[in-house]
C-alpha cells in the first residue's frame, strides 16, 4: 500500500499559494485494509475514507469510464491494481495531476510543473469532454490565478467550447452549478469565471439573464465604455476590490440584469431597469438554487443603487423611504453590503475605477442620524399605535432634513 498527496494541495503548494484542503490517494490497498487501520468509509459513488486522526479524505485509486450523459455518467473502477498514474491520468488539469510521495518527491506523468511555470490551464487528456462540470471548474480556476498571469490553453478553451455547445451542462444539477458558482465568487478575479463562461458559449444554459447583456449600450456618457455585459464584469471586478464577501460580490453581478429586456428601440435609456431586475433576479436565483441571503440582497441593489447614486438629488422622505424599504434599520449589515455594491456600480466604468464615491458616507450619516430616535421616547410623549409610527417616520425625516439642509 502507498499514500500519495494529489491535486491541489500539490498545485498549491508548488505556487507558495495557501493550501486549504489535502487530499490522498491509497494505491495498491483494499476497502478492508483502510477499514482495519480505522479509516471511515464516506464513499458511496467510490471508496473514498476518513483519516481516523486527521480527518483527511484517502480515495483508493481508481479509474472512470463514461457510460452515460453528465458529470455523473460514469463508470468507477477502485481495484488494488489500479496505479496512480491511471488515477491522475482521469483528472482534468495537468497542475492538478500531480502527486507526491512521503518522502516529499513530485510524481509529474503530464508535465503539470512545466504547465505551471508557464501559467497556463491544460487539459490531461481528451477525456477532458466526458465531463461538462470541467467547463466551469476550469472557469473557476482562471479566476483563481489570473492575477498570476494564468491562461487557459487554446486547445483546451476549444475543448471548453464544443462542451458548451454540445448541450452536456444542461445536465448539470442547480447543486453543483452553484458551488462551483460561489466558489468563483470567493477568488480573486470573480468577473474572469463569468468572462470565460461567456467566452466559450457556457453562459447560455444557466445563466442566460447574464448572457445576454452583451450588447446592449448605455448611453457614452455615464458609461465611456457603453456595453452591459462589459459594465458588469467591471463592477464585479470593482466589488472583489472593496470586500471578499460572495453574497455582496453577487449583487454587484446582477444589479443591472434588468437591461437585459429593455426594448431595443429605447437603448440606449433603459428606464425603469431597477425594479424590472428584480423578477429577473428571481428567476435566476431560483433556477441555480441561491440562498436566500444573496436573493434578498440582490433584489435590494437592483432596485435601489441608482437612488444612493443620486442621494444629492433626493428628498429627505426619499431619503428616509430608501431607508425603509432597504431594511436598513432592522438589518444595519446587510446595508452595509448595499453600500459596497452601490459603489462598485459607480466605480465598474471606464475612467470611474478609482473616483471617490461619497454617497456611502452621507447614506450612513443619514442611517446614523434616524437611528438615534429614540423610540421610547415617543411612546412617552403619549403617541399611541399607528401615532408611533407616524411620528417615528416624520422625525427621521426631520434629521435627514436638516443633515442635508433641505426644506
Amino acid at each position: 500500500m502507498q499514500i500519495f498527496l494529489v491535486g491541489g494541495a500539490v498545485r498549491d503548494n508548488l505556487l507558495e499559494y495557501p493550501v486549504v484542503d489535502k487530499d490522498w490517494v491509497v494505491v495498491g490497498a483494499t476497502p478492508v485494509q483502510l477499514l482495519n487501520l480505522g479509516y471511515k468509509q464516506v464513499g458511496k459513488d467510490f471508496p473514498v475514507f476518513l483519516h481516523p486522526e486527521t480527518g483527511e479524505e484517502y480515495a483508493l485509486a481508481r479509474t472512470e469510464r463514461k457510460s452515460g450523459k453528465g458529470y455523473k455518467g460514469f463508470k468507477i473502477f477502485a481495484e488494488q491494481s489500479v496505479t496512480l498514474e491511471e488515477d491522475l491520468i482521469r483528472r482534468d488539469l495537468t497542475i492538478n495531476a500531480m502527486a507526491m510521495d512521503t518522502d516529499g518527491n513530485i510524481i509529474d506523468p503530464f508535465n503539470g510543473i512545466k504547465d505551471l511555470k508557464n501559467k497556463v490551464l491544460k487539459h490531461v487528456s481528451p477525456a477532458f469532454s466526458e465531463d461538462p462540470l470541467r467547463v466551469l471548474r476550469v472557469a473557476r480556476f482562471l479566476a483563481r490565478y489570473h492575477h498570476l498571469g494564468f491562461s487557459i490553453a487554446a486547445s483546451t478553451k476549444a475543448l471548453m467550447t464544443e462542451l458548451s455547445k454540445s448541450g452536456e451542462l444542461k445536465m448539470l444539477t442547480p447543486e453543483r452549478v452553484w458551488i462551483e458558482t460561489v466558489r468563483a465568487l470567493s477568488e480573486k478575479s470573480p468577473h474572469i469565471y463569468f468572462q470565460t463562461l461567456k467566452d466559450c458559449g457556457a453562459l447560455t444554459d444557466w445563466f442566460p439573464e447574464i448572457d445576454c447583456l452583451w450588447g446592449v449600450p448605455n448611453p457614452e456618457k455615464w458609461h465611456p465604455e457603453i456595453d452591459t455585459g462589459i459594465h458588469t464584469m467591471m463592477v464585479l471586478e470593482q466589488s472583489a476590490l472593496l470586500c471578499e464577501d460572495e453574497v455582496t460580490r453577487f449583487s454587484a453581478l446582477c444589479h443591472d440584469l434588468g437591461k437585459g429586456i429593455t426594448p431595443k428601440e429605447q437603448w440606449p435609456s433603459h428606464r425603469g431597469h431597477e425594479k424590472a431586475g428584480v423578477s429577473i433576479i428571481k428567476r435566476l436565483c431560483k433556477r441555480i438554487k441561491a440562498p436566500k441571503e444573496y436573493v434578498e440582497l440582490a433584489k435590494i441593489v437592483s432596485e435601489f443603487h441608482l437612488h444612493l447614486h443620486k442621494i444629492e438629488e433626493l428628498k429627505p422622505k426619499t431619503i428616509v423611504k430608501v431607508l425603509e424599504k432597504t431594511d436598513a434599520f432592522r438589518k444595519p449589515e446587510r446595508f452595509e453590503k448595499f453600500l459596497l455594491a452601490c459603489e462598485a456600480d459607480y466605480r465598474g466604468r471606464t475612467g470611474f475605477e478609482t473616483r471617490p464615491y461619497p454617497q456611502s458616507e452621507v447614506m450612513k450619516q443619514a442611517l446614523k442620524m434616524c437611528v438615534a430616535i429614540s423610540t421610547k421616547e415617543i411612546i412617552d410623549a403619549g403617541y399611541i399605535g399607528k401615532q408611533i409610527g407616524e411620528k417615528l417616520y416624520s422625525e427621521r425625516v426631520k434629521s435627514v432634513t436638516m443633515l442635508f439642509n433641505k426644506d
